[in-house]
């Protein structure tokens, strides 16, 4: 069962506490989330003028669209504005950016029938985040850029909730995903060949549940939930953003999601950020989480007979 929430008053803390039980919370639009989400779109604007970035599939070869939107992602990641407007979105939720650390919101663009499905436009299988060494308190925060569709949307596999699956996430180190994976993106054009950690035993797709919200609004989850890009089939590209957060104080209690079945070398603790200002995530937070996860020597087996352990 998925519990999902829709515009709940709930405090941050209450909140946190009810996503780390795997529960969903779904906002309609505010005035931070749509300033954010305004200035993404503009920069989708300007990455592919004349035409209008939903529809621009249509117009240009697949080449192009890579070479148009490739750049922009970084250039929205990197750009000072970016920065206010993130911090003004948790400030707006009633985070307490003393103990909020963010990650920088990355782009994405899902294309429609099979246009671009790799690199910029990859379509995630289902996944945990914490098989990509987020930390089991990571909060993930997906706003739409425009109008869409259940076809289109995010996925959420409730069945997995509390259900370990055979995966290759103990073959996944993170520092080398930075350094490799991340950056070669764009050149993924065909195909993608990057090493993603992914389940090696079959997954049920068919018990998906998809949220829909108006443009702006924002869909909140866990990162350890078990999520899935839908196959676009509406004829428009889906943009959005995701940022992701972490509490230090639940990083110092180690409060978070139930660790069924992630076992990644490193942690992607390091880019974090404090919202109030900027500064690095403590390196001795770094330190306690960098191999929190089992490795693959001390969980035999994921099944769910045989469970990791919560974090320490």
């Amino acid at each position: 069962m998925l519990t999902v929430h829709f515009d709940s008053p709930l405090s941050d803390s209450e909140r946190r506490a009810r996503l780390y039980a795997g529960e969903v919370f779904v906002f309609s639009p505010r005035a931070a989330s749509l300033a954010l989400a305004a200035f993404a779109f503009e920069q989708l604007r300007e990455a592919f003028q004349p035409h209008d970035p939903p529809l621009a599939q249509h117009a240009l070869p697949v080449e192009q669209f890579v070479e148009r939107f490739g750049p922009a992602k970084p250039r929205f990641i990197h750009h000072p504005r970016t920065k206010v407007l993130v911090r003004e979105l948790a400030a707006e939720f009633g985070c307490d950016l003393d103990q909020t650390y963010l990650d920088v919101p990355r782009l994405r663009g899902v294309t429609s029938d099979g246009y671009l499905t790799s690199g910029v436009g990859y379509a995630h299988h289902a996944h945990r985040d914490t098989w990509y060494a987020a930390p089991l308190a990571q909060l993930n925060w997906w706003v739409p850029l425009n109008r869409f569709d259940g076809p289109s949307s995010l996925g959420f596999l409730p069945r997995y909730s509390d259900t370990p699956v055979i995966n290759s996430s103990r073959e996944f180190n993170y520092y080398d995903w930075n350094t490799v994976g991340r950056k070669t993106a764009a050149s993924q054009v065909s195909a993608d060949t990057r090493k993603q950690p992914r389940a090696t035993e079959p997954i049920d797709e068919t018990q998906q549940v998809r949220v829909v919200c108006e443009p702006g609004g924002v869909i909140l989850f866990s990162g350890a939930l078990m999520h899935i890009t839908a196959p676009n089939t509406t004829g428009r590209t889906r943009f959005s953003l995701d940022l992701r957060t972490v509490n230090g104080a639940d990083l110092e209690a180690g409060r978070g999601m139930q660790n069924l079945d992630s076992a990644p070398e490193g942690t992607s603790l390091r880019d974090f950020v404090r919202g109030s200002d900027g500064a690095p995530m403590p390196s001795e937070l770094v330190a306690k989480y960098e191999n929190v996860a089992p490795r693959a020597d001390q969980v035999a087996v994921f099944k769910p007979e045989n469970p990791a352990p919560r974090a320490a």
